[in-house]
């Protein structure tokens, strides 16, 4: 294969042109997606790798944030690169020095005000949950293995008081908020969220928690997780969903589910910013 076209390391930032990256990682090996000094992160790991092949400076943007231990299969990021670049040969490059714990599923030009994060209409997670008696070593890396007896049922009307805006403090870890500012909003919207069985060629027990939204804050879905699967098992019920939204208090709902069992499967855009 041939040299990827490069640019000198002093292109103009006019002279660049916006990339959009759409990614899926193992969360296991990283401290998360965001960058933070001294730890394995995707977005650091994928930035030296893009900085490798285009030997410059490049300044990503991502859709979401994922904490440790979190998956991606859809996750967007933005950056802008020389306009010489083949965005296939890139992919291919970028995989060989990524790969297997990040791949990069496509690159496409986009236009040049596009945003990953500040551009989406809404991120969609999944959650898998694996309910039986006996673990399953293939699915231990991506589901969460609850042994006792789940009522479908009862977890799919808790997610009823969850569709719409609301204050999700309850399920949230509140963020650290610096001396003389305010603290930020915890109000998000809910699009949809559902549970359903997963058809498995080994298991009937697999289960997933689907949840679609404008935003969500940090811990939220997986709190959510962990309090429909107490609803799940009988220790809560259902109709007590709307009274810990209301409470506005972490120490309402259940502890956060597992993060291995959590993916950002998808995000959505507005179809005149997907293309130049």
């Amino acid at each position: 294969m041939g040299r990827l076209p490069v640019a000198s390391p002093t292109t103009p930032v006019s002279s660049l042109r916006r990339l959009r990256l759409t990614v899926a990682y193992d969360g296991a090996p990283f401290r998360g997606v965001s960058e933070q000094a001294g730890q394995p992160t995707v977005m650091g790991a994928l930035r030296e790798a893009l900085e490798t092949v285009v030997r410059q400076p490049v300044d990503l943007v991502v859709a979401g944030r994922t904490d440790a231990g979190v998956h991606g299969w859809g996750q967007v990021v933005s950056g802008d690169v020389p306009p010489s670049v083949d965005p296939a040969t890139l992919v291919r490059r970028l995989n060989r020095l990524c790969g297997p714990a990040i791949a990069v599923r496509s690159a496409d030009w986009v236009p040049d005000g596009f945003s990953a994060r500040f551009d989406a209409l809404w991120r969609h997670y999944r959650y898998d949950v694996l309910n039986q008696a006996a673990p399953d070593p293939l699915l231990a890396p991506t589901a969460w293995h609850v042994v006792e007896p789940l009522d479908l049922a009862s977890m799919r009307l808790g997610c009823d008081p969850m569709i719409g805006e609301h204050d999700f403090a309850s399920f949230c870890r509140r963020p650290k908020v610096s001396p003389g500012f305010a603290e930020a909003s915890l109000v998000r919207r809910v699009l949809s969220a559902t549970w359903r069985h997963v058809d498995h060629d080994r298991t009937d027990g697999l289960l997933r928690f689907e949840i679609r939204g404008t935003a969500f804050c940090h811990q939220m879905v997986r709190s959510i997780v962990g309090t429909l699967v107490d609803v799940g098992r009988g220790r809560r019920a259902a109709g007590e969903v709307s009274a810990i939204l209301a409470a506005r208090s972490r120490a309402a709902a259940s502890s956060p589910a597992p993060p291995h069992g959590l993916c950002l499967w998808e995000v959505g855009y507005p179809d005149a910013l997907v293309t130049p």
